[in-house]
């Protein structure tokens, strides 16, 4: 019998992810990450994850599945390798995206190192994505619920992980899990989905780098593409590119925020064409690919989560980094945020956007 540890975050998602898994046959251990308190967040509850409140959801369903759970206390290194990323970045005029951090250095690496120390031959999530194997290679691919698809954070498992993930939730719709939880009797059937990041359970980013960096926001210019100052700004890690409401600028016709310089604390507005970038530079890139690309490669991409998909020529670089030429001008390329390439529903691979030009 093959086992698994089970991640469960106290939602519906990987209360079902368990369900399934033994019903199948797996030997199934269930694990909570304890990533922060709630007092660490500055909230006593909300639409989080991992808080003290959904530990005690994951053990309520983990028992009534009859299988051992685990809290496995992970704050100090959540602290370090995703909130202080998550500081570091906005401080520096990009804009992250921590929950792809989490699946990185924490779900997909510590967890997985505990996995081997309990024996487990898996790990698996609540995530909305598949896993297929195609002549002995394993491919990331798309979940069958569009509205739910999550491979798009996924993509920095790499190749050996897939091997040893399990997706339960991968080939079902959202209402399907929401069906089975409720039919089975689990307190969570209707939990809200998580919302926001979830140690900014407020969706106020600024004040949460304020807090977890310790250091107020010192306030710069707006300036348009010639330099001149058009106003004030609060504190470059308020805006983002592609932003336009809350400036507080007067202007003929709409401005938006096109590029930040965290060098001068200055930021950049324009009008709505100038978001368009017909390329841009992605580093960091894994590839999930039996081989590494050494040609061009014609695929889409996507350059925030829930965005559109654009078709385009990827270049191979030096050190993992690509050029990427778009077949029509992308809307508000932004630094920080991943790029993830696709062919058809197949992850080929992702990155961080560098720059757009």
């Amino acid at each position: 019998m093959k086992k698994v540890l089970v991640a469960m975050s106290g939602g519906v998602d990987s209360s079902v992810s368990a369900f399934l898994l033994k019903k199948q046959g797996y030997e199934c251990i269930g694990c909570t990450m304890k990533l922060y308190g709630n007092e660490d967040i500055g909230t006593s509850g909300g639409h989080t994850c991992c808080s003290l409140s959904d530990v005690e959801d994951a053990r309520s369903v983990a028992y009534r599945l009859g299988i051992p759970y685990y809290v496995f206390n992970y704050s100090e290194e959540f602290r370090e390798k995703v909130i202080g990323r998550f500081v570091c970045e906005y401080r520096a005029g990009r804009t992250p995206n921590p929950c792809i951090d989490c699946n990185r250095f924490m779900k997909f690496d510590l967890l997985y190192r505990r996995a081997k120390i309990l024996g487990c031959d898996f790990v698996a999530t609540g995530h909305y994505a598949r896993i297929t194997a195609e002549n002995g290679v394993y491919c990331l691919k798309k979940g069958a619920d569009e509205t739910k698809d999550q491979s798009y954070v996924l993509y920095p498992l790499g190749r050996e992980a897939l091997a040893h993930t399990l997706f339960p939730l991968g080939s079902l719709r959202k209402s399907e899990v929401r069906k089975i939880a409720g039919e089975n009797g689990f307190l969570n059937a209707e939990k809200p989905d998580s919302q926001d990041i979830c140690f900014v359970p407020d969706g106020d980013y600024a004040k949460a780098v304020e807090r977890f960096g310790g250091q107020p926001l010192p306030a710069g210019d707006f300036v348009d593409r010639n330099g001149t100052v058009l106003g004030r700004h609060k504190g470059i890690v308020r805006y983002t590119v592609g932003q336009r409401k809350g400036l507080g600028i007067s202007a003929a016709e709409p401005l938006y925020v096109c590029q930040t310089r965290p060098a001068s604390n200055e930021i950049v507005l324009g009008k709505k064409q100038d978001l368009l970038s017909s390329g841009m530079t992605v580093k960091d890139v894994t590839w999930l690919l039996s081989d590494i690309p050494t040609e061009p490669q014609r695929c889409r991409v996507k350059i925030r989560y829930r965005g559109q998909e654009y078709a385009c020529t990827v270049r191979p670089l030096a050190d993992r980094t690509v050029s990427v030429l778009f077949d029509e001008p992308a809307k508000a390329v932004t630094p920080g945020q991943s790029a993830v390439f696709y062919r058809e529903d197949t992850v080929l691979g992702g990155g961080i956007i560098d720059f757009g030009f």
